[in-house]
């Protein structure tokens, strides 16, 4: 193979996310919905009978299907739909967020949308709890606690760390950090991925 070959290969490619495929891929919908003070964003709390995440606050969303991955926003109405009991025709889509990279190997691609028929909502008591809603007006006028998460790694045991420096050979290794959010509102305490999510979203709608 020649220099003008690896060229072409190269220029005809499109740029993307290295080593995708080992992320898992999903979409979040952030729901506003329109009451009589105003627009309001909806949260779900998750069931306590879940593996994953029990009981915490989320936002409706989950793994993107593969005939959904050329229809951005897709899968994020389907499971919102699925997880307030609502038809798929009750929910509209309004924007797209910024991709969210986590270091737990998810690929977040964030929904703004409107709840429609908001009266209709029926939460499917398998994955949801509970259901509320937070006036938009009160992320404006209380800024949220801000904290930071530690990322480490370590190689697993299978790893022929004799062949590295030294300093790969201990346990687990900080390698950075990045800036979380916690809002509380009344009881719900609203934190992770959902919370920076949120702190996104807020960040470009208000001034």
């Amino acid at each position: 193979m020649n220099e003008n070959k690896i060229m072409q290969k190269l220029n005809n490619g499109k740029l993307d996310l290295m080593d995708k495929n080992n992320y898992l891929v999903s979409e979040v919908l952030l729901p506003l919905v329109y009451s009589t003070g105003g627009l309001e964003i909806l949260f779900e709390v998750r069931s306590q009978h879940l593996n994953r995440q029990p009981g915490e606050i989320c936002f409706p969303g989950g793994k993107v299907e593969e005939n959904e991955l050329s229809q951005p926003g897709s899968a994020a109405v389907r499971e919102a739909a699925e997880e307030l009991g609502l038809s798929t025709g009750d929910i509209t889509t309004i924007g797209a967020l910024d991709v969210l990279v986590t270091p737990m190997g998810t690929l977040i691609y964030p929904f703004v949308g409107r709840i429609l028929s908001p009266g209709n909502i029926a939460p499917n008591r398998g994955e949801v709890a509970e259901v509320f809603t937070v006036p938009l007006s009160f992320f404006q006028f209380n800024p949220p606690q801000v904290s930071k998460v530690e990322v480490a790694t370590r190689y697993s045991k299978d790893f022929p760390l004799h062949r590295v420096p030294e300093t790969y050979r201990g346990d687990w290794t900080k390698r950075w950090s990045y800036p979380t959010y916690i809002y509380e509102y009344k009881n719900y305490f609203i934190w992770g991925m959902t919370a920076n999510i949120l702190h996104h979203f807020l960040s470009a709608i208000i001034e």
